[in-house]
């Protein structure tokens, strides 16, 4: 159904608010943006009035998102797929990046077959899901934090190759620890091929992170986490991270994985122009404090922490709209977070033209919030799948 949306101001492009504004959605499309003035909606169109302080956003897209309200992706299983798709509009997320983990090969076979067949069908009425960040198994056992280490593998060309046609092509971003033997390698045949590749989970120094960067490396995952950090000596790669201008950097701002001090020096250094703001959930997100799986592993949950049982972190249990009321508190503007949650993950991954910011003719991927980021509304491809009005 074709909607007309008024009442709220709306963040237009990259950098327009328009007070007031309203919105057309054609066949899953944004058909005409402007100020509301006298404008009345057209016939079929569902009509929704937005709340005066309430703010039209491009729908946020998680890159780094393992699973959900119960489900992980890992779990291989359509059920687990839609589930998690189905609970993202909630916290505003209209697009996101299926996230495996390390495990053995049989597993992950199976997983990648099954996400890709799921992700070339059509799944209307919840996010959108982008394809697949292949988080692991060629990482350093070292810096493997909750990913199991006895699945740790050396990147291998041919093994990726052999997921990629398992996944049908959907394999978006791999992760990988370019210290380890034959890494170079994989990096120049993900860049060639059109996957952007990640420096994570990895011992890296400073000059072996610049010859991944040469080769082809265009991101770092979860910046701080998992990784060598900044040393006076050694910049490790934190210290390339914040060094090299063409990276972009995954950060979990979740108050848990980061000091929110080492956060704000982390936005003062790298600024809203390169940061990638993510949730790296798992999945119980979204549900109560207990023990859950992860992997094959037991993690403990509580206190919106989520922990290994000798206190290694285990991914997250925040929001992507938590993170951004995080980054607000923080000092971001509202332009800074939308390039944070919007814009900079579209880019990377070549999809600016469809997705990232409310201009015409690109997909009606929307969330409203309130002045707190509380969702109030959230449309993905121009179905609503998620309202508090």
């Amino acid at each position: 159904m074709d909607l007309f949306l008024a009442g709220a101001s709306i963040f237009h492009g990259e950098t327009k608010l328009i007070p007031s504004g309203y919105l057309r959605v054609k066949n899953g499309k944004i058909a005409e943006i402007g100020s509301q003035e006298h404008v009345k909606p057209e016939a079929g169109e569902q009509q929704i009035i937005l709340p005066k302080d309430g703010l039209i956003l491009p729908g946020m897209i998680d890159v780094h998102v393992h699973g959900a309200n119960g489900s992980d992706f890992m779990d291989g299983t359509v059920q687990s797929f839609t589930q998690i798709a189905s609970t993202l509009p909630k916290e505003g997320v209209t697009s996101f990046l299926a996230t495996t983990m390390t495990q053995k090969k049989e597993e992950l076979d199976h997983v990648l077959y099954q996400l890709g067949k799921w992700i070339c069908s059509n799944h209307l009425g919840q996010a959108h899901c982008l394809g697949i960040h292949l988080e692991g198994p060629f990482i350093n056992q070292d810096r493997s934090g909750a990913q199991p280490k006895a699945f740790v593998r050396s990147p291998d060309i041919y093994l990726f190759m052999e997921w990629q046609q398992t996944a049908s092509e959907q394999i978006r971003l791999v992760t990988l620890a370019p210290e380890e033997k034959g890494a170079i390698q994989l990096i120049k045949y993900l860049t060639q091929t059109g996957v952007v590749a990640s420096i994570g989970h990895s011992d890296a120094t400073f000059q072996q992170c610049q010859q991944a960067i040469a080769a082809g490396v265009t991101h770092i995952t979860h910046l701080f986490n998992g990784m060598r950090g900044l040393h006076h000596r050694e910049p490790g790669v934190v210290g390339a991270a914040f060094l090299h201008d063409d990276v972009m950097v995954e950060v979990i701002a979740d108050g848990v994985h980061v000091h929110p001090e080492i956060l704000r020096i982390a936005l003062k250094q790298l600024t809203s122009s390169r940061l990638i703001l993510i949730t790296d959930a798992m999945r119980a997100k979204c549900l109560q404090a207990g023990i859950y799986d992860l992997g094959g592993q037991k993690v403990y949950v509580s206190d919106d922490e989520a922990r290994l049982h000798d206190g290694t972190l285990a991914g997250s249990t925040c929001k992507m709209n938590e993170v951004a009321q995080r980054m607000s508190h923080l000092g971001c503007s509202v332009q800074e977070i939308v390039r944070m949650t919007s814009i900079n993950p579209a880019k990377q991954l070549n999809l600016f033209k469809l997705k990232g910011s409310i201009e015409i003719g690109k997909d009606a991927d929307l969330v409203v919030v309130d002045q707190d980021w509380k969702v109030k509304l959230t449309i993905c491809q121009g179905v609503v799948t998620y309202a508090d009005l």
